[in-house]
């Protein structure tokens, strides 16, 4: 008997480990959010594009600001939600980026302030932001960038946020909006 209880502490201090270091083992494996300083390093010369003035120059970079306002809260209220806006999950969805990971997949640089930034997009980048990786198109979507092939999967990635759920829905003109937006690379 005694024996057989051994073996049972053992077991379950063994999958108690197991589980409870679950998430360890897996954050080392997933790619991280690393945020836009690291992503507007390489993205902010006009010759490539300047995606990073297009961005800052954006309500994308203002979504988290807008998420603090009275007026944000009034709508948090009147959508039921007991928090105010920059506290409520649904509204941190759209909002920000990577509101709901754990912190460990979220790199030194990663501002949740930063709103709606790259990797809202793009994907976490710790996997594909090196140069080398970057410069070749097929690598960086090996490695995790998000491949957005023509303007109708581009405008599905939009309407994900930019839906009749969302709380102060307008009528989404992708054509109009992505010309705001747009941070095509030049072509050489």
């Amino acid at each position: 008997m005694k024996k057989l209880f051994g073996i049972s502490l053992i077991t379950v201090i063994t999958l108690f480990f197991t589980f409870s270091n679950y998430s360890i083992v897996l954050a080392g494996d997933s790619p991280h959010f690393v945020g836009v300083k690291t992503c507007g390093m390489c993205h902010k010369k006009d010759a490539k594009g300047n995606q990073l003035k297009v961005w800052k120059g954006s309500k994308h970079a203002k979504a988290y600001k807008t998420l603090q306002t009275a007026e944000a809260d009034k709508i948090a209220k009147d959508k039921g939600f007991k928090t105010k806006a920059v506290e409520t999950p649904e509204c941190l969805s759209c909002h920000t980026v990577a509101s709901n990971v754990d912190a460990s997949l979220k790199g030194k640089k990663f501002k949740i302030e930063d709103g709606v930034q790259c990797e809202a997009c793009h994907g976490a980048g710790s996997k594909y932001k090196k140069k080398s990786i970057m410069k070749d198109h097929a690598k960086a979507v090996a490695a995790g960038l998000t491949d957005f092939k023509d303007k109708a999967t581009i405008q599905k990635k939009c309407e994900t946020c930019h839906n009749k759920k969302s709380p102060s829905y307008k009528k989404f003109d992708f054509k109009k909006m992505w010309k705001e937006i747009a941070h095509n690379i030049p072509k050489k």
